[in-house]
């Protein structure tokens, strides 16, 4: 539990160089790193949801992002969904609650139960996170509970409890680059050989106080600079974007591209290309491409750099090798707070059935309803004893009404959609695609339609291209990797 003690910032104190005003390295203890690792856990959504208005663009993530924004509500399979898209879940999220800087403060989680009391007790016995869900017996789960604490909590602040994901009373020191490691002389000095720094007299020492907006700006500058430490701490230079060149990470092979009368296993996607400039015009498909575009605003950052094998060119590829070299024994709380950071899962319910990315979900945890003559309370921990007037609740899929077939995504269908190379989504309109050829400058006679079958390789492939290239569906389907 929090402690009113921690506080509503972090100090940090930093070693300058004077001569070209940037920083050396920053020494920090275990809160301001927990705050740092927390990025990793973080989903894209809500990262472009949080820095949008910073005037950087992520990628496509970004179009992405306004597409949903831009969408039709009936176009989304129950009200929740569009919800959940533009404020996904962190799969931990208990965690960051705990950091004494959290910028992952989506809205808390809500609990519904059906309005009937023996739905509760005897019937469906349905508990969902969105108001309004459609209970078994046909009305609106809208009668929202408090979670009990679980009886095993108290508010006492231990001092030993320090540290989120890291153990406490520990000292790191950050480079320019987000490069963590364990404070010590001997790191330090090999800091200043690198950068040839010689000369004590044009070294100084700053102190900073970071706040949320100090942490939102360096998690902005992380994914676009070379040096965010300095960008966020002394500088103040134009926002830079992230996706100019193109796709160059090189893991993946060209997607299969066949004429558009044969049929493969995966997700089925017309592709409209320029022969001569040899670039995706736009994409007509079904909604099941379009659950995965969106989809991608779900994935914590953390799974995107371990699948880029730490070649991304920002600096979070830094903060991800880093935690691969800590010793988890010595640094960190457990191997399992290691594990969260390396391979963060989806949050419970934001996967779907066949979903082409191989990533894991969370589980919910436990709920159990309990009635007595004192009131009713929603409880995580089992009852010792299972007592007269108490059940067990089943958590609703949001993405689904009581007893639907639980298959296809957040979109309905069928459904047929328009997506332009930088993944602006739209429902199809011909008008609009001719008037997109205009706008790219490619005669009728320049063009061809080809055909691409996404399965699991593809989906990874254009996960990695629209976090990193404007031009996503080029990137991803029609270039080789550059070497």
């Amino acid at each position: 539990m929090q402690s009113p003690l921690w506080g509503t910032g972090i100090s940090l104190k930093a070693l300058v160089n004077k001569e070209n005003n940037r920083v050396i390295f920053a020494e920090s203890d275990e809160d301001f790193i927990d705050v740092l690792f927390s990025f990793l856990t973080m989903p894209m959504g809500t990262i472009i949801k949080r820095i949008r208005y910073k005037t950087v663009r992520i990628g496509c993530m970004n179009n992405l992002y306004e597409s949903i924004m831009n969408l039709d509500g009936q176009q989304f399979r129950t009200v929740a969904c569009k919800n959940m898209l533009l404020n996904p879940r962190n799969a931990a999220e208990a965690e960051c609650k705990r950091l004494k800087l959290n910028v992952d403060n989506g809205d808390p989680l809500g609990y519904f139960v059906c309005n009937r009391h023996e739905c509760r007790l005897s019937g469906n016995k349905l508990l969902s996170h969105y108001r309004n869900a459609i209970c078994g017996c046909g009305l609106r789960m809208d009668s929202e509970m408090c979670l009990s604490k679980k009886e095993s909590e108290g508010s006492f602040f231990d001092a030993r409890d320090r540290g989120v994901y890291l153990k406490g009373l520990t000292r790191f020191i950050i480079t320019d680059a987000l490069e963590v490691m364990p404070a010590s002389v001997e790191s330090s000095h090999s800091l200043l050989y690198a950068l040839q720094v010689t000369d004590g007299k044009i070294i100084e020492e700053h102190s900073f106080h970071i706040g949320v907006d100090k942490v939102l700006t360096l998690l902005k500058h992380s994914l676009v600079e070379e040096a965010p430490l300095t960008k966020t701490l002394l500088k103040k230079n134009p926002e830079p974007e992230l996706g100019k060149a193109d796709f160059c990470r090189g893991r993946y092979t060209k997607s299969r591209m066949t004429p558009a009368s044969n049929t493969h296993e995966g997700i089925c996607v017309k592709l409209t290309v320029s022969k001569s400039k040899n670039i995706v015009c736009y994409a007509e498909t079904s909604e099941d491409f379009v659950d995965l575009l969106f989809s991608f605003l779900t994935v914590p950052l953390g799974y995107i750099m371990k699948e880029m094998c730490n070649t991304f060119g920002g600096c979070i590829s830094h903060l991800y090798k880093s935690v691969e070299k800590l010793d988890a024994e010595q640094f960190l709380k457990s191997c399992k707070h290691k594990e969260m950071l390396l391979r963060p899962k989806l949050a419970p319910d934001f996967s779907y059935e066949n979903h082409p990315l191989s990533i894991e979900e969370d589980r919910h945890p436990p709920y159990y309803y309990e009635w007595n003559r004192n009131g009713v309370r929603l409880k995580s921990d089992k009852p010792s004893t299972l007592i007269e007037g108490s059940s067990t609740l089943t958590v609703m899929d949001p993405k689904f009404h009581f007893k639907e077939a639980t298959s296809g995504g957040f979109l309905m269908g069928p459904s047929k959609f328009t997506i332009t190379d930088n993944l602006i989504v739209t429902p199809i309109s011909p008008v609009s695609c001719m008037s997109l050829l205009n706008k790219l400058e490619v005669p009728l006679n320049d063009v061809k339609e080809c055909v691409v079958h996404v399965g699991c390789e593809e989906a990874l492939k254009l996960l990695l291209a629209s976090f990193e290239s404007e031009s996503a569906l080029t990137n991803a389907f029609l270039r080789e990797a550059n070497p």
